[in-house]
C-alpha cells in the first residue's frame, strides 16, 4: 500500500515542496524612477501583509516531470491548505489532492488509493511526526512542508545580485513589469543574515529544500503590477535528478479560505494503521 501510494503522490507532494508566492493584485505599471531591486524589494516586504491566497502552479519538477495544479492557502490566523494536482506524465495515477487542516495532512488518491486501503481514499499524516529530522518526513511526498507559507520563495529575488528589469507584460488581465536576476544558495544564506528571527527561520527551512533537490542556483522571474504585489513568479535551475521549472500565477489575495477534513468514513489514520501494524 506505502508504496502504491507514495507514487500516485509523488507529485502531489514535490509541488507542495515548492510552490513560490505573493500576492495578487491589479494596477498600473510601476514609476520609472523604482530601481529593479527596490522593486523587487517592496514586492517581497508587501509579502507580509498576505492572509491568504489562490493559485495556479505549472511546471516541471525533478523525477516527476510535468505538473499543474491550482490550490488555496490560508495562512492567518491559522495554516490551512487545499490543492488539486495532476502529475501529467503519470496518467490515470498522477491526479491527487492535498489538505491541510488542523495540524494535520490529508493527501486523497481517489477510486485507486480505496483499492489499497480497503475502500478509504484518503489517508492521513499527523504533521508533529513529520518534517525535517526524520521519521514519516522522510519517506511521504511533500510531508513538513505543506505548511509552509508559500510567499517565502518569492522574497528570493531580493537575494540576487543581478537583478534587471525585462519589460512590461499582461497577466492574467493584470499590467506587470517583469525582473529577472539569479541568486545562488550561497546568496540566499547570506541574504537571510540581518533577518528577524521568524523571517529567518521561514527562509532557511525553504533554503535547506533546495539544498536536497542537488539545486545550487535559480534563475528567478518575478512579475510585479502596479500596486507592488507580486502577480506571477517562476523559478528554475538545475537540480540532481533532473531539472526545475515551476510557475506559480497568483488569482486572488486575502479573500477567505476554507478547508475542511476529508470525512472520517473515507480517512485512513497512518498512525492508527502503523499501530496496528506493530500489535499484530
Amino acid at each position: 500500500m506505502r508504496t502504491s501510494l507514495r507514487h500516485k503522490t509523488a507529485g502531489a507532494g514535490l509541488a507542495a515542496l515548492l510552490l513560490a508566492a505573493g500576492a495578487v493584485g491589479c494596477g498600473t505599471e510601476k514609476s520609472p524612477s523604482m530601481s529593479p531591486a527596490a522593486a523587487v524589494a517592496k514586492a517581497a516586504k508587501n509579502t507580509e501583509d498576505i492572509t491568504s491566497f489562490r493559485y495556479r502552479m505549472t511546471g516541471k519538477v525533478p523525477e516527476q516531470g510535468r505538473v499543474k495544479a491550482e490550490a488555496s492557502m490560508r495562512i492567518k490566523p491559522t495554516v490551512a491548505m487545499s490543492m488539486k494536482i495532476t502529475a501529467l506524465d503519470q496518467g490515470a495515477d498522477g491526479t491527487a489532492e492535498i489538505r491541510l487542516v488542523d495540524k494535520a495532512m490529508y493527501i486523497g488518491g481517489g477510486a485507486a488509493a480505496a483499492k489499497e486501503m480497503d475502500g478509504k481514499s484518503w489517508i492521513k499524516f499527523d504533521m508533529s511526526a513529520l518534517g525535517d529530522k526524520g521519521g514519516l518526513g522522510d519517506g511521504t511526498p511533500g510531508a513538513g512542508q505543506a505548511d509552509k507559507n508559500p510567499a517565502t520563495e518569492s522574497t528570493f529575488l531580493t537575494g540576487a545580485k543581478d537583478v534587471k528589469k525585462v519589460g512590461t507584460e499582461t497577466v492574467e488581465g493584470t499590467e506587470t513589469t517583469r525582473y529577472s536576476g539569479v541568486v545562488t544558495l550561497e546568496d540566499l544564506k547570506a541574504s537571510v543574515k540581518n533577518k528577524d528571527k521568524a523571517t529567518r527561520e521561514r527562509r532557511e527551512k525553504s533554503i535547506k529544500q533546495y539544498e536536497k533537490l542537488g539545486v545550487d542556483e535559480l534563475t528567478m522571474d518575478m512579475w510585479v503590477d502596479g500596486d507592488d504585489h507580486t502577480k506571477q513568479f517562476r523559478m528554475q535551475g538545475d537540480a540532481a535528478k533532473g531539472p526545475l521549472d515551476m510557475t506559480i500565477t497568483f488569482l486572488d489575495v486575502n479573500k477567505p479560505v476554507s478547508v475542511t477534513a476529508p470525512p472520517a468514513k473515507d480517512t485512513a489514520d497512518l498512525a492508527e494503521m502503523m499501530k496496528k501494524a506493530l500489535d499484530s
